[in-house]
């Protein structure tokens, strides 16, 4: 089997994801200025950036010392 891991999108998809990608950014830094609380994903679970962020959605705080 010879299947590329990461094949290069048509041009019209990449396009679109772009576009979706800028909508994003725009919209996250949007609401960091307004001082409003976004949810992302880590992988396994959602968290709260921002400083209203409710605390069940907060990170732990990650220490400076390894």
């Amino acid at each position: 089997m010879n299947a590329d891991v990461n094949p290069t999108p048509k041009a019209d998809i990449q396009a679109t994801l772009d576009c979706l990608r800028l909508a994003v950014s725009k919209t996250l830094e949007r609401k960091r200025r307004l001082g409003q609380y976004s949810v992302q994903w880590n992988g396994n679970a959602p968290f709260a950036i921002g400083e209203d962020a409710p605390e069940f959605l907060q990170l732990p705080q990650q220490s400076d010392h390894y």
